[in-house]
C-alpha cells in the first residue's frame, strides 16, 4: 500500500487533536541530509496528489476525490469556512508532497492539516506572493502569509521536523508549504495538474 492508500486508510482517524508517533520523528542530520537527495519538484507545471478538508467533527480529516474550490469557501466544508474572521489570505493550505513525505515518515498526511498536497516547487523564489497558478479548473494566487511550524506540528513530527521547516536557513524553501486564494471557481481532483500562469515579481 502506498502513502496516498494509506492516508486514505487512516485519514478518518487523524483529527485536529491528533499527535504523532514519537518512533517516526526523524533526526535533524537524517531530515536534512534527504531532503537534500529528493529530485527537483516541477517548477512550472505539476499535479494535485491528496485533497483534504477538516470537517466539523473536531476537525476530522476527510480525503476528497473532488473539491469544487470557491472565492467565498476556499475548499467547502473546510475548518476555514467556518471561521469568524475567514482571512483570504490563509484560505487554503499548500504542501509540496515529496517534502510532506518526508517528513511524516510513514505517518497519514493527513496530519498536517493543510488542504493541497502538491508536487510543484513552492520555494519562494519559484512561487512569489501574487503568482497565479491553474489547478485543476480553478485559478488559485499565491498569497503572502507565511505558513508556518506550530505547536501541534512539532507535536505530530517532532522538535527537529520544526527545526527544519522553520529554520533560517531553509525557510526560503517554504518547506512548512504556502497558502492560495482562490480567484475563479474550479474543480480540482487529484491527478489533475497545476500549472504557473503568471509569476509576481520575487
Amino acid at each position: 500500500m502506498n502513502d496516498i492508500a494509506a492516508t486514505k486508510v487512516a485519514g478518518a482517524d487523524v483529527n485536529s487533536e491528533s499527535v504523532g508517533d514519537t518512533a517516526r520523528f526523524r533526526a535533524f542530520s537524517d531530515l536534512e541530509r534527504e531532503l537534500h537527495e529528493l529530485p527537483p519538484a516541477p517548477t512550472d507545471e505539476g499535479r494535485i496528489e491528496l485533497i483534504v478538508r477538516r470537517v466539523a467533527a473536531g476537525g476530522r480529516r476527510e480525503i476528497l476525490d473532488a473539491a469544487d474550490l470557491t472565492p467565498d469557501a476556499g475548499v467547502p466544508g473546510d475548518a476555514w469556512e467556518r471561521r469568524l474572521q475567514k482571512d483570504p489570505d490563509m484560505q487554503i493550505a499548500v504542501m509540496q508532497i515529496d517534502v510532506a513525505r518526508l517528513i511524516a515518515n510513514g505517518q497519514p498526511l493527513t496530519l498536517f492539516g493543510d488542504n493541497l498536497f502538491v508536487e510543484l516547487d513552492l520555494r519562494a523564489s519559484n512561487l512569489p506572493p501574487g503568482t497565479r497558478v491553474k489547478a485543476g479548473s480553478a485559478l488559485l494566487e499565491i498569497t503572502p502569509q507565511p505558513h508556518n511550524g506550530c505547536r501541534k506540528f512539532k507535536s505530530r513530527f517532532g522538535d527537529d521536523a520544526l527545526r527544519l521547516v522553520a529554520g533560517k536557513e531553509l525557510r526560503h524553501r517554504n518547506l512548512r508549504g504556502i497558502y492560495m486564494r482562490v480567484v475563479q471557481p474550479g474543480v480540482v481532483r487529484p491527478g489533475d495538474s497545476i500549472q504557473v500562469l503568471s509569476r509576481a515579481p520575487a
